[in-house]
């Protein structure tokens, strides 16, 4: 689930990790890689084969402090939270990013909005 592999990302920064693993899914991967083309993260790889695969992220820091200041995570299995993309609106003017998920896979707020497409509210990062 995506929650662990931000908490993994979250903790492995506070302790000044160079690499963090964690299982493998597809919906994981898909976020991690998002997270690198924003520049949240250095990189993220698959390694190994099924049923054993992990993922494997490589933390980024900026003088020192990490690449992500905070998570807040919107929709819980609990309360799922949905959102037109005319509901969509920028994050901390503009430094944050929206990750949701839409019928076109896992996307940021920006192109979502830009292509017309709402969907699961799934977490914002700054």
């Amino acid at each position: 689930m995506y929650t662990d592999l931000l908490t993994k990302i979250r903790n492995g920064q506070a302790v000044k990790k160079e690499t963090v693993k964690s299982p493998y899914s597809n919906m994981d991967f898909s976020i991690a890689e998002l997270l690198v083309s924003h520049k949240f993260l250095d990189g993220a790889s698959k390694k190994g084969r099924m049923p054993k695969r992990i993922i494997d992220l490589k933390l980024k820091y900026n003088d020192g402090k990490g690449a992500i200041q905070d998570v807040r995570i919107l929709s819980k299995p609990s309360k799922r939270v949905y959102a037109s993309y005319k509901d969509l609106r920028p994050i901390r003017q503009g430094y944050g990013l929206l990750v949701l998920s839409t019928p076109k896979g896992i996307m940021d707020g920006k192109v979502a909005k830009k292509q017309k497409v709402g969907g699961q509210l799934l977490f914002e990062i700054w």
